[in-house]
């Protein structure tokens, strides 16, 4: 396996060591994505970028989970389901919710289950989801434009993902309890 370091706001490259203390300040630690991604200090100030736009979406804390875990477990990302499972907890996302869209379980309800299924057809078809699928999705209430907010968000767990997967990024000591090693078949 190759090393990728985790840096702070010492060992960090001149351009990721404001980043990082942003990272500090928000969090009130460096999460180990941060640290890891900070090695690229573009990658790092991207990723808080879209962070920053997809927490600004017109989705609410429930649409956003659905979103980023449905993306995060078709990703298998072995860091972000248990992160997103703390932070679902901070937003006060039912716990059915998370559960669900950890286990690959129904939601609670049709309408995020809606959302659920066209995220996975986004991921799924890289973004060639025909205009039936993009129809359902309309009739579900959902807007074009929360269409186009589900290209950020999975903009954004794009760049988590795949980092974490090539770094290994090791669980944060606060989301070790949330720890996620299950491949499962979405619906």
């Amino acid at each position: 396996m190759i090393d990728f370091p985790m840096h702070d706001e010492e060992s960090a490259p001149e351009g990721s060591k404001e980043l990082l203390a942003k990272s500090k300040k928000q969090n009130g630690r460096i999460p180990g994505l941060h640290a890891t991604m900070a090695e690229a200090p573009g990658l790092l100030d991207g990723y808080q970028q879209l962070h920053r736009l997809f927490l600004e979406s017109s989705f609410d804390d429930d649409e956003k989970t659905v979103v980023w875990q449905t993306i995060n477990v078709e990703h298998e990302c072995h860091y972000c389901v248990p992160a997103h499972t703390g932070i679902a907890k901070r937003m006060k996302v039912d716990d059915a919710i998370t559960d669900a869209l950890r286990d690959g379980t129904p939601l609670p309800t049709d309408r995020l289950e809606a959302l659920r299924t066209f995220t996975l057809q986004m991921v799924r078809e890289r973004g060639n989801v025909g205009d039936a699928e993009l129809q359902v999705f309309l009739d579900a209430g959902f807007t074009k434009r929360q269409v186009l907010e589900v290209v950020l968000g999975l903009s954004q767990k794009v760049m988590s993902n795949y980092t974490n997967h090539l770094a290994h990024t090791p669980l944060d000591a606060p989301n070790e309890k949330y720890a996620w090693d299950g491949v499962i078949s979405q619906p």
